[in-house]
């Protein structure tokens, strides 16, 4: 049976509905992935994001990686049972985590803001790989194409990510085209990597690059084709604002199709609900974001509302004698036990850790049934009048 099966395609747009084959079970597509960056759906257990509907979660091989270490899972028998999740698992290479060390994140980025907690993080970037100082310890460490590799063997990932260089925004044209060469080579060192050191069934996924470049983009995006990896992820710095982002995008989803069709794309990073509803039309088979679970721990619900960016902000002091629930007809345990919104902001406003964790079950909640809502599209060729109805 091939990796990715392709169920439906739109007429109007580059988005189809598929289905992932996995060792641990099969990912209806497009999915959103919630972030188990520890081993843990931030705030809810394993057994609750499966209940909801999820079937794959994203595990981060940096963090991983220091802590509690690669072969502490691996004695637990890898990542599935380690955190009880029985679904499918996608780990992140460690590329964009180490490199944020040191220029911080695309937020950070745009903004404006450089270094940071983590300037002067990064010791050297080498041919070899990256020597960094834990933010756990301050140690020096050292991360490569095999040390990810094998870390992500570790943690019996069923989708594995190429370690690569995360490209920041602010850096120049030559520096990302010599970056974007350098992270195709250590995708052919994790290729021979898996070749010398065969292990449990696996996807590999090769990461494009090259920054807001579209020739640099469209050459990465060949590069990782020919490597003949399963997947392709789409990464690094995808520019100033979401116009340009998906512009970027467009430019590898649109060389995909004509090269590689049948692969599964994986958007890295990517998660608004405005970026979901557009990159599905894109071409996107699933995305991962902290989104949905950071926005809970901050006292911000999702809800159906484009106008305030899908985000109810419940922590406000408006809220506080508010009688309404969340959402009407949400079924997850906040909304369906009439839990009124002034509730949810006394415990968002007392920090108590169950109103973290009830939000964070309702974002979960509203991707899942939105991501649910643009597979039906799809499959019955309307994506277009969906994708008008959720923006307005």
């Amino acid at each position: 049976m091939p990796a990715f099966r392709i169920t439906a395609r739109d007429a109007g747009s580059r988005a189809r509905t598929g289905v992932i084959s996995t060792a641990h079970g099969n990912i209806a597509t497009p999915a959103f992935v919630p972030l188990a960056t520890k081993g843990s759906v931030r705030g809810v257990a394993a057994a609750e994001v499966a209940a909801l509907g999820y079937e794959m979660v994203l595990g981060n091989t940096f963090h991983l990686l220091l802590r509690p270490g690669g072969e502490v899972v691996e004695h637990f028998g890898g990542l599935h049972r380690f955190m009880g999740w029985d679904g499918a698992v996608i780990s992140d290479s460690g590329g964009f985590q180490v490199f944020s060390l040191g220029h911080g994140g695309v937020a950070d980025e745009i903004k404006g803001r450089r270094g940071g907690a983590g300037e002067g993080s990064i010791v050297a970037i080498e041919e070899e790989g990256v020597r960094f100082r834990s933010p756990i310890d301050g140690s020096q460490r050292f991360i490569s194409p095999e040390i990810s590799m094998a870390v992500q063997a570790q943690l019996g990932s069923d989708i594995v990510l190429a370690f690569d260089e995360c490209t920041p925004f602010h850096v120049t044209r030559e520096y990302t085209a010599s970056s974007t060469e350098r992270t195709h080579r250590w995708l052919e060192r994790g290729i021979r990597w898996r070749e010398e050191h065969p292990g449990p069934q696996s996807l590999h996924y090769g990461i494009v690059q090259g920054g807001v470049y579209e020739d640099l983009r469209v050459e990465s995006t060949q590069a990782v084709v020919a490597s003949g990896c399963e997947g392709v992820a789409i990464g690094g710095s995808l520019g100033a604002d979401k116009e340009q982002m998906y512009e970027v995008v467009g430019w590898s989803t649109r060389e995909l199709e004509r090269l590689a069709p049948e692969r599964p794309r994986h958007l890295l990073g990517i998660g608004e609900i405005d970026d979901l509803i557009r990159g599905v039309e894109l071409g996107i088979d699933t995305f991962d974001c902290a989104m949905p679970t950071r926005l809970a721990r901050h006292g911000t619900a999702l809800v159906a509302d484009p106008a305030n960016r899908w985000r109810l902000q419940v922590d406000r002091p408006r809220h506080r004698l508010d009688e309404e629930p969340l959402a009407e007809d949400c079924p997850c345990p906040a909304c369906s036990a009439g839990l009124s919104r002034g509730y949810l902001h006394h415990l968002a406003r007392s920090g108590e850790q169950s109103g973290g964790r009830l939000l964070t079950l309702h974002n979960l909640t509203f991707v899942a049934g939105l991501m649910a809502r643009l597979r039906d599209a799809v499959r019955l060729g309307r994506l277009a009048d969906e994708a008008e109805r959720l923006r307005s």
